[in-house]
């Protein structure tokens, strides 16, 4: 996926956790953050930090934070860029051979999610999550305690008993993951839960993604270890 009109800022602050004020081009500015999660290893004083210029001129704000330098690593933080980039992964034919059809936000019983694929032989429930929290290499799911998490990941395992395919896709938004772990330290119940399903039939995969100032695509493969 490709951002128009990026601009690189300094972060200064995060008054709430909808917004962030960030010096651009010598100035201070309010930018909507793309992402609820605590970010706190990230949303540093004075990081370097990119800003998508809004082309909604009723906004509040102008801007939208979407990446942030950790170091020499490029993290994209926009919580709505997994969805959008898993999407051209499976419009690409890379992952899943074959696809006759692709929904986005699939209703199945009382249950909604990320994508319903369908093949000849397939029919595959898929939910995402993006990743933004990286400790030495590794990196984790969730940085905040996610209730609605364990709910997706127990939706799947139902999916599995009505002979459906259930998928979680970790899309970890940065490059060079070591390997990809459950935060069970910030929630257990969710690496525990994600663990159950598991063994219920629900496959894990995590992906890794390229990551410039105005770009994010998927790229490879990352190993998964639950325990």
């Amino acid at each position: 996926m490709i951002y128009n009109n990026i601009y690189k800022g300094q972060f200064i602050s995060r008054p709430n956790r909808f917004i962030a004020k960030v010096e651009i081009n010598g100035k201070n500015e309010f930018c909507h953050v793309k992402n609820t999660g605590r970010c706190k290893e990230l949303l540093i004083p004075n990081t370097t930090v990119y800003v998508n210029q809004s082309v909604n001129s009723y906004r509040a704000t102008k801007y939208d934070l979407i990446a942030v330098y950790k170091g020499k690593q490029l993290i994209n933080i926009d919580s709505q860029a997994p969805n959008k980039v898993f999407l051209e992964y499976l419009q690409s034919g890379q992952y899943i051979k074959g696809i006759t059809l692709i929904k986005s936000e699939a209703k199945h019983g009382n249950s909604r999610f990320d994508f319903y694929v369908e093949t000849k032989l397939r029919r595959i429930f898929i939910e995402v999550k993006g990743v933004t929290l990286e400790e030495n290499g590794v990196v984790l799911f969730p940085d905040a305690p996610t209730e609605r998490g364990i709910k997706h990941l127990n939706e799947l395992a139902i999916c599995v008993e009505e002979d459906y395919e259930a998928l979680v896709v970790f899309v970890i938004q940065m490059s060079n993951a070591r390997y990809f772990t459950p935060n069970n330290k910030t929630h257990p119940a969710f690496g525990k839960t994600l663990v159950a399903v598991e063994k219920a039939g629900v496959k894990i995969i995590a992906l890794d993604c390229v990551v410039t100032e105005n770009s994010l695509t998927i790229d490879n493969s990352v190993p998964v270890k639950l325990v």
